[in-house]
């Protein structure tokens, strides 16, 4: 099943400004120990800010969360999906 939406993470040095990070993630009721993101359910995830990809899995690794904001929406998604 696909799944897409944003997550805003406050800035951390400014509360009151927040990161968007719009993804999309390919999640399945099994964990896939072959597929899955560390054996879990999601097979494909991008994270996008400011319309540049900052994270993408697709049954492995292309893109890797390296800035904060991408590194917190990827423990959410990992937190809900997987």
């Amino acid at each position: 099943m696909w799944s897409e939406g944003t997550i805003g993470i406050p800035d951390a040095k400014d509360k009151d400004r927040y990161t968007v990070c719009h993804y999309w993630v390919k999640h399945y009721d099994e964990p896939s120990e072959t597929y899955g993101i560390n054996g879990g359910k999601i097979s494909k995830l991008m994270i996008k800010v400011n319309g540049i990809i900052t994270a993408n899995y697709d049954r492995g690794w292309d893109v890797e969360p390296q800035d904060e904001p991408t590194r917190m929406a990827y423990s959410i998604l990992l937190y809900q999906y997987n």
